[in-house]
């Protein structure tokens, strides 16, 4: 496993560093810092502003960066055949992506500073941009580093429920967790009454389904790395499982989330998820 950490010197990087080790035992990490010099990043644009001590500053803030990592380093368990460091002048979320995209990564791990949906974005922050922008699972941690024992998956059908599925079995956790499976049947508030005489039926069938289908989720990850148990609820996406994921360390999520101006508008369920749930995420892509 093949795992690509931002890091910065804010304690929600170091505890997702911190994090990444408690949930699993890579084969390879890299730690990566972008060192953001904001409008500065070009040395041209630098001497057009006729910066003083420019140099000095580029040097400080790169240094600062390669500290940043190294500390990184140093919260991660030994166990773990290799990690390696970079930072280099680049925007943070970019240089993250870049990155992952060039190790190959099988997970991107980010902290955050949980800023409210209405900051993320007008001003936006690294956590937003790499789950907006990521291919690949993201981890987003929130909060301090701690041992996961209790995990909750949620899946929407057959599709997603077996493509998570064969992420979790590739990709085992460090230790043994009580896994819950959740699927959420949506509820809808409605006038008309014989639409919602159609939507009582179309509700029926598909909790009908969604009991089928955490079974079969349920039956095939069952064994010495998971303690299964089943839930069907019916209510909003998002706030359903954010409810049920009380008491929970970790959120698993399969991502369905939109694309162009609509996903960067309205976002998607597994970044609703992600922005009011109370522990940590991983959304599996």
């Amino acid at each position: 496993m093949k795992v690509v950490a931002g890091v910065d010197w804010s304690d929600e990087a170091f505890a997702a560093v911190e994090q990444l080790g408690l949930l699993y035992k890579p084969d390879e990490v890299l730690l990566v810092h972008g060192v953001d010099l904001g409008m500065f990043q070009s040395p041209l644009l630098a001497g057009a502003a006729n910066l003083q001590g420019y140099d000095e500053f580029r040097g400080a803030m790169i240094d600062a960066g390669r500290q940043a990592v190294e500390r990184g380093r140093t919260v991660l368990p030994a166990d773990i055949p290799s990690v390696k460091t970079r930072s280099e002048p680049h925007h943070a979320a970019a240089f993250i992506l870049d990155n992952a995209d060039a190790l190959k990564a099988d997970l991107i791990v980010v902290g955050t500073h949980d800023h409210s949906r209405l900051a993320e974005l007008l001003v936006g922050s690294v956590s937003h941009h790499v789950l907006l922008h990521s291919h690949i699972p993201t981890l987003i941690v929130k909060g301090k580093a701690k041992p996961v024992v209790r995990v909750l998956l949620a899946i929407e059908g057959g599709d997603d429920a077996t493509r998570v599925r064969a992420w979790l079995t590739q990709h085992p956790f460090r230790n043994p967790v009580t896994l819950t499976i959740l699927s959420i049947v949506p509820s809808l508030t409605m006038v008309e009454p014989d639409i919602m005489a159609g939507y009582q039926t179309w509700s029926e069938e598909h909790k009908r389904q969604a009991e089928h289908i955490v079974a079969e989720t349920a039956k095939a990850l069952a064994g010495p790395r998971f303690t299964v148990t089943t839930q069907v609820r019916t209510g909003d996406p998002v706030s359903a499982v954010c409810e049920a994921a009380t008491g929970h360390d970790l959120i698993v999520v399969g991502s369905h989330g939109r694309t162009g101006v609509d996903r960067f508008l309205l976002g998607s369920v597994s970044h609703g998820i992600v922005h009011r749930a109370g522990c940590s995420v991983l959304v599996i892509r």
